[in-house]
């Protein structure tokens, strides 16, 4: 399938998961600034990538990319990772008016509406939520021996990373639609980069109790009531109606 660039408001950067192929990957999503839908790109190998080209959210980037062949979800995309090249980067001035001028138009009825889009491929979507409440579950972890597995396999060859701490919890936002008055209410796990490294940097600083308190103030300090919400959700490939929350934009009101 032919290269194309693409444009991207970067709002999205999940964490980075251990690869056979590519040691680790992330998978970002964002906005085309030509389109104004909703992309997925990935593969991401983020730690293994020059520093000019490591961009933070809310970064604009172009990078030539392609249709995956497996991938059916409308919103993927296969990126050329030797492409991308951040052009800028929107800052929080006059409450965040540059990044609301783009995602804002992008917002979705409900998380509801967003299930109900998924017979038609759509995977990828921002919705306002609310009565918002916050929630740690223990979780077991792989092994160690088959987490290392993928950088140990790269280590002749490529730059070798430290493989990522696992972390023994899991985070989820339980919430209710705003614009769905019958809606049933949701729990949806928290996949975001920047909640697993704030558990792996206060993890050295904090006792297990006081650390999970300090997430949990965090997160919901971040969806609180001076903050204008909105959650970002995409599904998994193989359980299309699986989604996860994989961010927050939150706005001052």
């Amino acid at each position: 399938m032919p290269l194309q660039t693409k444009t991207v408001l970067i709002t999205v950067k999940a964490p980075p998961y251990p690869s056979t192929k590519y040691q680790e990957t992330n998978c970002c999503a964002g906005i085309d600034l030509d389109s104004h839908q909703w992309v997925r790109l990935y593969p991401i190998p983020f730690r293994l990538l020059d520093d000019t080209q490591k961009f933070p959210k809310y970064s604009i980037i172009k990078v030539r990319c392609e249709r995956p062949v497996r991938d059916k979800r409308i919103e993927s995309f296969r990126v050329d990772q030797s492409s991308i090249e951040i052009v800028d980067w929107l800052d929080t001035k006059n409450k965040w008016a540059k990044r609301k001028k783009i995602i804002l138009p992008t917002v979705s009825l409900s998380f509801c509406k967003i299930v109900e889009d998924v017979k038609t491929k759509k995977s990828l979507g921002v919705f306002k939520p609310r009565d918002i409440k916050f929630v740690i579950k223990k979780i077991s972890t792989t092994p160690d021996s088959r987490h290392n597995a993928p950088y140990a396999q790269h280590m002749l060859f490529d730059r070798q990373l430290k493989p990522a701490e696992q972390i023994p919890y899991a985070f989820y936002y339980e919430f209710r639609c705003f614009n769905a008055p019958d809606c049933p209410g949701h729990t949806l796990k928290i996949d975001d980069w920047e909640i697993t490294q704030a558990y792996r940097s206060w993890r050295r600083k904090h006792r297990a109790d006081e650390l999970q308190h300090k997430i949990k103030q965090k997160w919901l300090e971040i969806a609180g009531p001076k903050k204008d919400v909105y959650f970002y959700v995409g599904n998994m490939w193989r359980q299309p109606r699986n989604f996860m929350i994989l961010g927050v934009f939150y706005p001052p009101k």
